[in-house]
């Protein structure tokens, strides 16, 4: 066997010998020029219009190519070329060389500049070279191509869109292009840099001619980058406007940084993390229809619809369906109070990204996380339009209860517009306590309703301006922590025998009402009352927001009197301080007033000091300090003897 392949070796050996003797024979007996003019020729019968302004290097021995530097290519009439190449290097074919026949290999295109001007009305600046383009390759064509790949060095792409006010720019582009000689299809992979990331990218097209042409082909696409994993399967046509069909896929690791990387922001820090879709995609013109979407972000997932359009803004709609949700990462970036303190935070409001897009939204969820708040079934709504949020919960079961309600969010100015209305009904007090005051001092079931609004840079100046109503009212509860009848019991038999540890047991009641007004961040008491069976609470005074203090007077009693002559024993207390800690302190002259052995002390001395002021009145008011004696009156005369 090895001699025979020795053998079969001699003869092909002697072939390539003599062909390289020809070859080199040849090289000193052709011409250049018709070498040249023969490149420029294949390479115009593209339909590419090519001009060549530079020198041009023909080698056809040891290597057979043809450089030709300087070449550009025009568009429209009027315009700027809409490719510049600083050099284009053909390899030529060895076999029809020696037959003089000047075929093409394959080219490579050295730094070419590739730009695209889209026009108002629709196409663009390579319109008319695309429809050459065609004409040149079409079905019916004769002759056709000879060379089927193209390699680009570092080329560069730029897409201007004034309408839409898009400048894109493709750097650093390294391909390899399959080009339809033969076959009808075309293929591109390879490596260029968009907004500072490497990207490996593949296309291919079952018919390249009919793409070009506007009707519909086969089209496969990949991009690979550290920000952004995507594909397509489908088909595409460009009869009136692009339209793609197909099956998309898209993931990354981090959708904050993917957004960040194609030009948009996203408000807030927390959130936007892993990232997966796949769904049916359509695609005609900047409308994007996703169906049967399946997605996934920070661990949730979601299916449904979703539609973006691009003009005449951006906009965005999604109906959506989850089984369970955690948006715990998105709330967490809303800092109310100041990191530490309690206090208001004054940090700005970031409202810029309130006019980038337009939302409307529609999701429904089996249960859903809001940090340490846990809700049940809930549907709710958004929709974001020329900088104003509208949000609605249509319903949401939480604290055992139902929450119904909408919020609006205005950006005026840099200025946030808040709104809100809501309703909780028959919920569990306690646990509604617990989640909004940081407080379990209410227990049983009850109902809250609210209107408030407010303006503002910060959460401080919301507080400031706070305007509206809240009413909260409840049923068969207890007030947590306070015995209220046991502590006004033990004063009404020993007034001045002290509160002691009055700060525990609890105070049933059978109704709570709590109406709060609130007018430039003061939340001022309109109907304040605790009723049961065994004491009776009111209050009344001020709740100052942005300062998070009370001032509240309040009078307690018990529900029934020791006897039907006598009157049920009252207490009058005040509520002062912070909303962490307030002071709770009753009114000392009552417990007084109410001891039997202190009671005469206080009226004997009430009584002096009436008297005193009786006899100063009487005798006049003292002489200011300071003032001149008057002067004393002269004596009588005196009556001389005789």
């Amino acid at each position: 066997m090895a001699q025979g392949i020795r053998r079969l070796g001699t003869p092909i050996a002697a072939c390539l010998g003599a062909a390289a003797v020809g070859l080199f024979a040849l090289s000193w007996l052709i011409d250049r020029d018709a070498v040249r003019r023969s490149v420029e020729d294949q390479l115009r019968a593209t339909g590419l219009a090519l001009s060549f302004a530079g020198d041009a290097e023909v080698s056809l021995f040891p290597g057979s190519y043809v450089t030709l530097h300087d070449a550009t290519l025009q568009g429209e009439p009027d315009g700027a070329p809409a490719l510049r190449v600083d050099a284009i290097k053909t390899n030529l074919r060895l076999v029809p060389l020696l037959l003089r026949r000047f075929e093409i290999a394959d080219v490579t295109l050295v730094h070419p500049r590739v730009t695209v001007s889209h026009r108002v009305g629709g196409g663009s600046n390579w319109t008319p070279i695309l429809a050459r383009l065609v004409g040149a390759i079409g079905p019916g064509v004769k002759g056709g191509l000879t060379f089927s790949e193209i390699k680009v060095q570092d080329g560069t792409l730029t897409y201007r869109n004034d309408a839409r006010h898009i400048l894109e720019t493709v750097s650093g582009a390294e391909l390899s292009l399959a080009w339809p000689s033969i076959a009808r299809s075309f293929a591109a992979t390879g490596q260029f840099d968009w907004h500072g990331a490497r990207i490996d990218g593949s296309l291919g097209m079952s018919d390249f001619v009919a793409a070009l042409g506007g009707e519909r082909s086969g089209l496969k696409a990949r991009i690979v980058s550290a920000p952004l994993k995507f594909a397509f399967d489908g088909a595409v046509a460009n009869r009136a406007s692009m339209m793609l069909d197909g099956t998309l896929t898209a993931d990354a690791d981090s959708l904050r940084e993917a957004l960040r990387w194609s030009g948009h922001d996203v408000p807030g820090s927390g959130g936007f993390g892993r990232f997966a879709l796949k769904a049916k995609a359509n695609v005609v013109g900047t409308s994007i229809a996703l169906s049967n979407v399946n997605m996934e972000i920070d661990g949730n997932a979601a299916e449904g619809v979703l539609t973006y359009s691009g003009e005449p803004r951006p906009s965005l709609q999604a109906t959506l369906a989850s089984d369970a949700l955690d948006i715990t990462p998105y709330i967490n970036t809303v800092r109310v109070l100041a990191s530490g303190a309690r206090d208001w935070s004054r940090q700005p409001f970031d409202l810029k990204s309130l006019a980038a897009t337009d939302l409307d939204i529609r999701l429904s969820a089996g249960k859903v996380n809001a940090g340490t708040t846990r809700f049940g079934r809930t549907a709710v709504g958004a929709n974001l339009r020329d900088g104003k949020l509208a949000f609605s919960i249509g319903e949401a079961q939480v604290y055992g209860g139902l929450l119904r309600g909408s919020f609006g969010l205005a950006n005026a100015d840099a200025t946030a517009e808040l709104t809100s209305q809501f309703q909780l009904t028959d919920i569990d007090l306690e646990a509604f306590g617990a989640e909004v005051f940081g407080s379990r001092r209410l227990a049983g079931r009850g109902s809250f309703t609210g209107l408030l609004q407010a303006t503002g840079t910060n959460p401080y100046e919301l507080t400031q301006s706070l305007d509206g109503s809240v009413r909260l009212s409840g049923h068969d509860g207890a007030l947590v922590g306070f015995d209220v009848a046991q502590l006004l019991r033990r004063l009404e038999r020993r007034p001045l025998s002290g509160l002691g540890d009055f700060r525990n047991g609890r105070t049933p009641f059978s109704v709570l009402n709590v109406a709060l007004k609130f007018e430039h961040g003061i939340a001022s008491t309109e109907d304040v009352r605790i009723e049961g069976p065994g004491a009776r609470l009111t209050l009344s005074g001020t709740a100052d927001v942005p300062a998070r203090e009370y001032d509240l007077k309040g009078v307690a009693s018990l529900s029934s009197a020791p006897s039907d002559t006598q009157a049920a024993f009252e207490l009058p207390f005040v509520i002062q301080g912070s909303w962490e800690d307030p002071l709770i302190l009753p009114d000392s002259d009552a417990l007084i007033r109410l001891s039997p052995a202190t009671a005469p002390l206080l009226n004997a001395v009430r009584a002096r000091d009436a008297v005193r002021s009786a006899i100063d009145r009487f005798k006049g008011a003292p002489k200011p300090a300071g003032a001149e004696p008057a002067p004393a009156a002269a004596p009588p005369p005196t009556a001389k003897a005789d």
